[in-house]
């Protein structure tokens, strides 16, 4: 009798820690990889950063854009835009052009 209540005295603090620290490790892998955890949330920080560096690219482009039509919707339409586009246009160079092909490949 002594000896099962001396082994239930140090089983059952023992399950009950086993179990407690089976919980807490649960949680605590899951904070860290799980769908919300901290893993999570960094590739959520590169995919934000990803997605703000190509949205400043997009601005810049936009705001180049808008300037060059700025150019060509005023009064006086701005010759040297005028005579780019055409060139591009006609497939057309100037003889005092240099010319440099480039392989699609290269891009």
């Amino acid at each position: 009798m002594v000896v099962k209540k001396r082994l239930r005295a140090v089983l059952i603090p023992l399950a009950l820690y086993s179990v407690s620290g089976l919980a807490v490790g649960y949680f605590v892998h899951h904070a860290q990889s799980g769908q919300r955890g901290l893993e999570a949330k960094r590739e959520l920080q590169v995919e934000k950063a990803r997605i703000q560096a190509s949205l400043d690219k997009l601005r810049e482009e936009r705001e180049d854009w808008e300037r060059r039509v700025a150019l060509v919707r005023s009064d006086q339409i701005d010759r040297d835009l005028l005579e780019e586009q055409a060139r591009v246009m006609l497939g057309r160079v100037h003889r005092n052009d240099l010319v440099i092909v480039l392989d699609p490949a290269d891009r």
